[in-house]
């Protein structure tokens, strides 16, 4: 059996990752890196909509197992959080590290710091994967900090995990760079997104870019020890009062993205932030809501994936004022997904 070698390290070989690396850096001279497309000049300190300018916030990272199975594995996803976000989420459960720019000024790192965490991730932690979480509006950042960390040995899966509310200009620059893509289909309705996140088209967007991911890498390749190398994955959170359009966008998913999707249904929505000052999201999901996603599941003949046990937003509570945020409850998350998956892409 062949050994994976994740698409950064040709680009690098070639030089192609450099060139990436200088063409997004200089859209950040007038910003269009997330659709917002604001037009800071980041370059020199100007902050848009994602309260960031040039220097990447790396707000936490630690071997999380609490990722999908696939992702977690035995070592743990090497997870980097990112601070700030491009959305504005009432009910986020990273409110604290997401939502607040004041609280995130300290977390500023160089690229080559950023580079050395990720090394550490792989080496000292021996993760299976580099897992960027809210990685929208830091992209040129990130690829700057591949160009420091591949001559340094850095050599697993990268994991691009996003809110999907990405340009997909951008998403066309990470083709070969990004290994896997873990995105979010949070909801089938533009107004929708609008009046919960304040984005405009979120749908719309979201559908996009999620089709270009599935361009990219196709779907879910796992290697003998059930371990992610290539692919998409696609969240879905269950809201309360069936916001999220579960039927339409579940539909979508299998009709135009692919019949293989693997997808991950999440039950742990609880109504964090500022979600209690909406009566409709203030409240966990019910029994019959999460059923009816359940079975709805089954009816589109999704095999792929997994989903989540109705108990789930127990556990799935960070609290990113402690240096390892989900300190304590690593081994509830880790049990906290059913398998779905019966159908296997192996590599060959």
């Amino acid at each position: 059996m062949s050994v994976f070698e994740p698409g950064y390290l040709a680009l690098h070989r070639s030089g192609e990752l450099e060139k990436r690396a200088s063409a997004l850096e200089a859209r950040l001279e007038a910003c269009d890196i997330c659709p917002r497309e604001c037009g800071a000049n980041r370059i020199k300190g100007s902050v848009g909509h994602c309260h960031s300018g040039l220097l990447p916030i790396v707000s936490s990272f630690c071997a999380h197992h609490g990722e999908e199975p696939v992702l977690s594995g035995t070592r743990g996803s090497g997870t980097i959080f990112f601070g700030n976000c491009n959305m504005r989420c009432v009910y986020c459960q990273n409110f604290q590290i997401s939502q607040d720019p004041e609280t995130q000024r300290d977390n500023k790192v160089s690229t080559a710091i950023l580079a050395e965490r990720m090394l550490y991730l792989q080496n000292e932690l021996h993760c299976h994967n580099i897992n960027f979480v809210t990685p929208s509006h830091f992209v040129p950042q990130i690829v700057k900090a591949l160009l420091e960390a591949v001559p340094q040995g850095l050599k697993i899966p990268l994991v691009y995990n996003t809110s999907s509310y990405d340009s997909v200009k951008t998403l066309r620059e990470l083709d070969g760079i990004i290994d896997i893509y873990l995105a979010d289909i949070r909801y089938a309705s533009n107004e929708i997104g609008l009046k919960y996140s304040r984005t405009r088209d979120y749908a719309h967007h979201a559908r996009a870019a999620i089709i270009e991911m599935q361009r990219q890498v196709g779907d879910l390749v796992i290697d003998e020890a059930e371990i992610a190398q290539k692919g998409l994955i696609v969240r879905h959170l269950i809201f309360p009062n069936r916001i999220a359009g579960s039927e339409e966008s579940l539909s979508w998913l299998v009709k135009e993205v692919s019949p293989k999707v693997t997808v991950s249904v999440m039950a742990q929505y609880y109504p964090a932030h500022r979600a209690r000052k909406y009566k409709e999201l203030n409240r966990k999901i019910t029994p019959e809501e999460y059923r009816e996603v359940v079975e709805l599941v089954e009816k589109l003949g999704i095999e792929n994936g997994w989903v989540q046990d109705l108990e789930s937003a127990e556990n799935y509570r960070p609290d990113f004022t402690d240096e390892a945020p989900f300190a304590g409850r690593q081994g509830e998350l880790s049990e906290g997904r059913r398998k779905r998956k019966r159908r296997r892409e192996r590599d060959a």
